[in-house]
């Protein structure tokens, strides 16, 4: 079965905004200064105080979320659960950030934070689904 065009334009756009995320785990794991630039010494202690789980969560969130795209450019039906597991890094490592972490980042985080932080939930949700759906059609194999 020939792809879709839509399959290409999802796949790329996925592609480029988990780079984006890779892109800032990279920063903050290695201290570059585009990540630190950004953040204040209450999210440097954050980050630094971080048990070595939510790293690892974190690390799944992105690198899954990188993986899982490209196995969508690539057709491969194994995208939704790279993807999932994406998705469950993301959840692992909100639960540290918002609910467990000594100094919880829901007390200052602002609107748009919170709803960047829904967003990356809701891209990641709609890309499982339509991995899925294409699974489902013989688009992916």
């Amino acid at each position: 079965m020939r792809a879709p065009w839509h399959l290409w334009l999802i796949g790329i756009l996925a592609v480029l905004w988990h780079i984006g995320g890779v892109s800032n785990y990279i920063g903050v794991q290695f201290r570059l200064d585009f990540a630190l630039s950004q953040m204040d010494d209450r999210m440097l202690a954050f980050f630094d105080n971080a048990p070595a789980w939510y790293d690892a969560a974190w690390a799944f969130g992105v690198w899954f979320g990188l993986i899982g795209s490209l196995l969508l450019l690539l057709r491969h039906r194994a995208a939704a659960g790279a993807l999932t597991i994406a998705l469950i890094g993301l959840l692992l490592a909100s639960i540290h950030t918002f609910f467990l972490a000594e100094e919880s980042m829901m007390a200052d985080a602002t609107t748009g934070q919170m709803a960047f932080t829904a967003l990356i939930y809701v891209v990641l949700i709609l890309l499982i689904y339509y991995a899925r759906a294409l699974g489902r059609s013989g688009v992916l194999r």
